[in-house]
């Protein structure tokens, strides 16, 4: 009975172990929070410049989203992102939009014409190879990445609750971004991002 008993716990233990990983990064089998965000380098902008996160150097803290131009979730959140742009570029925090879809109606020339409709205020990026966006994990579009001042991951998941911006109960990003700046722990540092799946191409 005894040996029974040890062994059970043995095996309870074991299965502890091998969950927490997974507990670790719920919704993101690429990154966990705390590790270092993988960098861009030179991704073509809408503004015919090109971007690096390096350019950022100063930045308090910098927000990742990974978007589109035509998922309804991704456009529904557009006016939510600018907003947030402007509203904490005062406290050095920078925002950047990267797109990966290589449809003809997501590429550069159609974001550029997307950015100059919508007044982005903020870094519309491309990169067609989809490797920024494999290496963070990013499943959606909006998907979104809070890099703290060390450039480590303090969130990833979703902007808000809700995608109707008049039901919203929780705002998860901008909740993430005051921790940050007050050097506090994020509480709530991953939701589940929900959107259109980015579309892949198989390697």
């Amino acid at each position: 009975m005894a040996r029974t008993l040890t062994l059970f716990m043995v095996l309870v233990v074991a299965i502890a172990f091998l969950a927490s990983p997974a507990e670790a990064q719920r919704f993101n089998a690429q990154l966990s929070i705390g590790d270092a965000c993988p960098a861009w380098e030179n991704l073509p902008g809408t503004d015919g410049k090109n971007h690096s996160l390096k350019d950022l150097e100063k930045a308090t803290a910098v927000v990742v989203v990974f978007t589109c131009n035509q998922c309804p979730v991704a456009v529904a959140y557009e006016d939510r992102f600018m907003a947030f742009a402007k509203e904490y570029a005062e406290k050095g925090v920078k925002f950047v939009a990267i797109n990966v879809n290589t449809s003809d109606s997501e590429k550069l020339p159609a974001m550029k014409e997307r950015a100059a409709e919508k007044g982005f205020s903020f870094p519309y990026l491309y990169d067609e190879s989809q490797a920024i966006a494999r290496n963070y994990g990013a499943q959606v579009t909006p998907h979104l990445y809070l890099l703290d001042g060390q450039r480590k991951l303090a969130y990833v998941g979703a902007f808000d609750d809700n995608q109707d911006k008049s039901r919203v109960k929780e705002n998860y990003l901008k909740d993430a971004v005051e921790a940050v700046l007050a050097g506090k722990p994020v509480e709530n540092a991953e939701t589940r991002p929900k959107g259109c799946g980015i579309g892949y191409k198989s390697q």
